[in-house]
């Protein structure tokens, strides 16, 4: 994406984004299935590098026979693995998360902690992963930039910025405060869903209008 063509949003046209977003979804959350803390954060750690999709599926027969830290901590890697082999980096992320279980356990009493620097001390979870589970568990005001949320952030105009962390400073600053709990759900799911990679469905758009995207497509 060439930024030297892009116009950034102003502050009105921001507003009524979201505020189109909210009228259009107005509880949005993750598709990501899960029933407590700790489910959230080990299918969130799953799910880097991978679908959604691929995550429900694997977790689908997980969760019924493992889904506490003790009760995946004492799977063990192997037999853990046989659950995710479904799923991009299986090997890994089996490793990352019985050390996580271990960290848990050991640290906070197989409790999630809400606390960034905490999670992001956690095997397995980076920046991202953290601020997906304080967003959804707590709701803390944090915007997770995965590929959808830099793609949309960028290609709508609504923050700028040539990595991740500076798409997240910008939109951290640029979102009115009553949309941050929200915003990062419905970035992901404007991303994933219309304003996709190759050829985003612009036709369709709610917020093609405002958006200031200078290759829309017909």
């Amino acid at each position: 994406m060439n930024l030297l063509r892009q116009k950034p949003l102003t502050p009105a046209a921001i507003e009524n984004m979201y505020a189109l977003w909210q009228k259009n979804n107005p509880t949005p959350t993750t598709e990501l299935n899960y029933h407590s803390p700790f489910t959230l954060l080990v299918a969130v750690v799953l799910s880097a590098q991978a679908t959604d999709v691929s995550v429900n599926k694997a977790t689908a027969k997980l969760w019924p026979v493992a889904d506490t830290p003790e009760t995946i901590h004492a799977l063990g890697e192997e037999r853990l693995t046989e659950y995710i082999k479904t799923i991009g980096l299986y090997r890994a992320k089996a490793k990352n998360i019985i050390t996580l279980c271990t960290q848990l356990l050991r640290d906070y009493q197989g409790q999630v902690p809400d606390d960034q620097k905490a999670l992001e001390a956690l095997a397995g979870v980076g920046r991202k992963t953290a601020n997906v589970v304080r967003n959804t568990l707590f709701g803390a005001h944090t915007i997770a930039v995965d590929t959808h949320v830099f793609r949309v952030a960028r290609r709508t105009g609504l923050a700028m910025g040539k990595t991740p962390l500076e798409v997240e400073k910008g939109l951290l600053k640029r979102t009115p405060q009553k949309y941050l709990k929200d915003a990062h759900h419905w970035l992901i799911l404007h991303g994933r869903y219309t304003c996709l990679a190759r050829k985003p469905k612009c036709s369709t758009c709610i917020v093609r209008h405002l958006c200031t995207f200078p290759d829309k497509t017909p």
